[in-house]
């Protein structure tokens, strides 16, 4: 995949919010004054001031310097469908129907989730810069500023329910760790059910919703959210909820594209989409188990009305995490694991 050093203004139409595409001509990090940001949108100053004021309130870092303008804190192209679909594996383009990058949305899952079912094989990809209701499992927020992740869901149909379909979790988080390890990122691993991490802190999630009947063709939306460039104030609101987060730009990846790892990500789940659909969870399950970053560890489970106490021991032929207790081995198929203090 092709890598790119530095951001161009992206193809934004007048009809895209002005934060929008001030946020695309801020894109390659350099100072921009408001006058140059007036004349090439066509807009006041004052509307510029406006519109900068904006993406602060959504997240974005900006630097404000008399006499030199503005600036993004660091370099982050705007996402661009055109550009992703452009990168995916050739073997996959004829399972992609549409790739759409959004400026702002609730949630990209939810997009995708009051549309129709793509046909069997087939999906839909939505992006967004700013996700307002951006969430994870048990409907945790998602935080993450225009141009600091990689917010992303596609849509799946299935000819039939697969038999591993509680499993497909497992599988997407194996499908992202190859994409980036194919990039470069070093040292990741996963933690039952859906996180990824580096170096003990979450770079990333999978939140998996279903939509279809018990037997018949079945929908999946995949959602894959992987931090790219918080900052650091943004890192230290998440470790006050009590969080250790981290992303791409503190594992060394520096400069890369956020459109190139967008398609690595969708090309490698894909890829692992059709494979799940023929083989279920057995060609991923080695692969996961070596990723595993609980297995031996101490660990607390909360599933339903209680907290199971154990050792992990990885998980069973069907993605379920074993956990080793005082009661004997117990197996869980969905709940929250907590690493206690060896």
């Amino acid at each position: 995949m092709a890598r790119s050093r530095r951001a161009r203004p992206a193809k934004l139409t007048d009809a895209a919010p002005l934060s929008a595409r001030v946020f695309a001509q801020l894109a390659d990090g350099r100072f921009h004054s408001g006058e140059e940001l007036a004349g090439a949108l066509g807009v006041s100053r004052s509307a510029i001031w406006k519109a900068t004021g904006t993406l602060k309130e959504l997240g974005a870092t900006l630097h404000a310097v008399r006499n030199r303008g503005y600036r993004l804190a660091a370099a982050s192209d705007p996402l661009d469908g055109e550009k992703i679909r452009g990168q995916l594996a050739r073997e996959v383009h004829a399972h992609v129907a549409r790739v759409e990058a959004l400026w702002s949305t609730e949630s990209t899952n939810s997009v995708l989730s009051v549309r129709p079912n793509p046909p069997p094989g087939s999906s839909e990809v939505c992006l967004a810069e700013y996700q307002s209701a951006g969430r994870g499992r048990r409907g945790r927020a998602w935080l993450a500023p225009p141009g600091g992740a990689i917010c992303l869901s596609l849509s799946w149909t299935f000819r039939e329910v697969p038999p591993d379909l509680g499993a497909l979790g497992l599988v997407i988080g194996v499908c992202a760790l190859r994409a980036l390890q194919e990039l470069g990122v070093a040292g990741a691993a996963l933690k039952w059910p859906n996180d990824l991490l580096v170096g003990e802190r979450k770079l990333g999630g999978v939140l998996i919703e279903l939509r279809g009947e018990s037997a018949g063709p079945a929908c999946v939306v995949i959602g894959i959210g992987v931090n790219v460039a918080l900052g650091a104030s943004l890192l230290e609101k998440i470790a006050a909820l009590g969080l250790a987060a981290t992303d791409l730009r503190s594992a060394g990846l520096t400069d890369l594209s956020r459109n190139t790892i967008a398609a690595a990500l969708l090309s490698a789940c894909l890829r692992g989409l059709i494979a799940f659909e023929r083989d279920g969870l057995e060609p991923f399950a080695q692969e996961w188990r070596r990723a595993d970053a609980l297995c031996g560890r101490p660990v607390d489970v909360t599933a339903g009305a209680g907290i199971a106490h154990g050792l992990a021991r990885g998980i069973d032929g069907h993605g379920a995490l074993l956990v080793e207790t005082r009661q004997g081995m117990q197996r869980f198929i969905a709940g929250d694991v907590t690493v206690r203090p060896a």
